[in-house]
């Protein structure tokens, strides 16, 4: 039996799986390429993934709180002033005023069910579109971009969002200690602590599918597109003291509006627009566009309008409608595909896993996430089976396929398959245009005087309390950016005065005993 030298042999504090294997690398799956796509035997990344899902029973890890409304969408026939058949076959796009029925989930991120919907924190914006051809979920966010573009990070960033382990205090120098070793998210951190972190409400937000998916036409042929959501309602966002100011007397105001405009026939509406991009390595970009912490320049790839939607139904009972509802990235239907990218695949694998955990093997027969067409599946028992999915004149003694007994059968093609080429090593590599300060620089050039001011304040106000060197690498980010970023942030800092994460707590026990001094004694019931 061979012993360990000293070289190789494994310290206590060494990072491993549950098998108790030693991880060399822990920031890239393993993939194709250094672009994708990812292989199924990523033992690594899926031990860890599915974990991170099951991490909380039954609260959603992330997107805990949320609220939603049913609506339609209507196609307009054309993407921009094409026919749409140029670029996809699906058919919910197809026919001009042509209306899929919709339920959309709105949500906060990081924090748990019944937290403020005023904090700093990204915002859900997931859209289940019940086609003829079964369900379609275009899930996203708010904000356009990411803060990881590698999803074998993903546990480890929201762990660093989340309270502590120890205390179930939060703190942000774990946030900015994470970030701080992540010079991707730079770009996301500029959006993140301008006022566009906190939306005013849900109606007056925009969305974004923020990953790269693709459309397939007829011929098989496809194309890279992005998803973008624009609210007919304008856009705003709130300043931090506005938002503490509403926090003071309620917790959830954007539920309220939501549900107030519905009720009142005020009904919300947003326009879809995609962006187009052939499918291939773009190297004439200075960025990968695979890469989610990457905008798609506007100029160079115009937004086209496809459809609007229109939501005006509140739920009838918020459990079964919104708390139920289950959204995952890999549901498509045929037209619309995946591209290659990293965060995507990931998130597919984990989002329908999540679902399985949370709500049930048999989820999708529930009414909120059921499709509104033909089902008949293979699939039988599992908890909270309530029906079989036969179809009509199906022998039910046969649950496999092929058969000649009377069992399902495979659906006739609806055009050519979409067949891409790999040639590439199997490797665990970053993309190689990583760029990873050019657009957070542009966003912040972009930024009106008082956004940025914002910007300043807010992110000095979480890193004055931050350790030293995990000050000097965000300032240094930031100075990479744009050397007016780096410069303000860093003579806020050294302003508010340098301090250790012992101030943060010595604030939050000053806050303890004020909250004891103010409280008044009453009789026990």
């Amino acid at each position: 039996m061979e012993t360990m030298t000293d070289d190789n042999k494994v310290s206590n504090n060494t990072l491993t799986t549950r098998q108790g294997h030693p991880v060399s690398d822990n920031q890239n799956v393993r993939t194709v390429g250094s672009r994708g796509p990812t292989t199924l035997e990523n033992y690594q990344f899926i031990e860890k993934i599915t974990h991170f899902d099951r991490e909380r029973v039954p609260e959603r890890v992330v997107h805990a709180r949320g609220a939603g409304a049913h609506g339609y969408f209507e196609a307009y026939g054309k993407v921009g002033d094409e026919p749409i058949s140029k670029y996809t076959r699906a058919k919910l796009f197809q026919e001009p005023g042509k209306q899929t029925p919709v339920f959309v989930r709105f949500s906060t991120v990081v924090h748990g069910g019944h937290s403020p919907e005023t904090l700093r924190d990204p915002r859900g914006f997931a859209v289940k579109f019940y086609t003829e051809d079964g369900n379609w979920d275009l899930v996203g966010n708010n904000l356009k971009v990411f803060f990881i573009r590698d999803p074998i990070k993903f546990p480890d960033m929201v762990h660093a969002f989340k309270p502590d382990p120890v205390n179930n205090l939060n703190n942000p120098e774990r946030m900015f200690d994470f970030l701080s070793l992540t010079p991707e998210a730079t770009h996301m951190v500029t959006f993140l602590f301008s006022p566009w972190g906190i939306p005013a409400n849900y109606r007056q937000m925009q969305g974004s599918g923020v990953n790269t998916y693709k459309w397939v036409n007829s011929e098989g042929q496809g194309v890279l597109v992005k998803y973008h959501w624009e609210p007919k309602q304008g856009i705003k966002n709130l300043l931090q003291k506005d938002a503490e100011q509403i926090q003071s007397v309620h917790t959830e105001h954007a539920t309220q509006d939501l549900y107030d405009a519905i009720e009142r026939g005020d009904y919300p509406e947003w326009e879809l627009s995609v962006q187009i991009l052939s499918d291939d390595e773009h190297p004439e970009l200075d960025f990968d566009p695979l890469d989610v912490t990457k905008l798609w320049p506007h100029d160079q790839f115009p937004f086209l309008k496809v459809g609007k939607m229109v939501l005006d139904r509140n739920p009838a009972n918020y459990f079964n409608e919104v708390e139920q509802a289950a959204f995952g990235t890999g549901v498509l239907v045929d037209g619309l595909d995946f591209s290659d990218d990293k965060m995507l695949q990931g998130r597919t694998l984990s989002y329908s896993d999540t679902q399985r955990h949370r709500v049930g093997a048999n989820y999708l027969q529930l009414p909120i996430n059921a499709p509104k067409t033909h089902v008949a599946t293979n699939q039988r028992d599992g908890q909270m089976e309530y029906k079989v999915d036969l179809a009509p004149g199906q022998n039910p003694h046969v649950n496999y396929e092929p058969s000649s007994m009377g069992g399902l059968k495979e659906a006739p093609k609806a055009g050519k398959d979409h067949e891409p080429h790999y040639n590439a090593n199997l490797v665990r590599e970053r993309i190689e245009r990583t760029n990873d300060f050019g657009q957070a620089g542009d966003t912040y050039r972009s930024f009106e005087e008082w956004e940025r001011e914002e910007l300043i304040e807010n992110l000095v106000g979480v890193l004055k309390i931050c350790k030293p060197d995990i000050q000097e690498r965000m300032i240094g980010y930031f100075t990479q950016a744009d050397p007016d970023y780096g410069r303000r942030v860093s003579e806020g800092v050294r302003q508010a005065g340098s301090t250790s994460s012992h101030t943060s707590s010595a604030d939050a026990d000053q806050a303890a005993k004020q909250a004891r001094s103010d409280a008044k004694e009453t009789d026990g019931y």
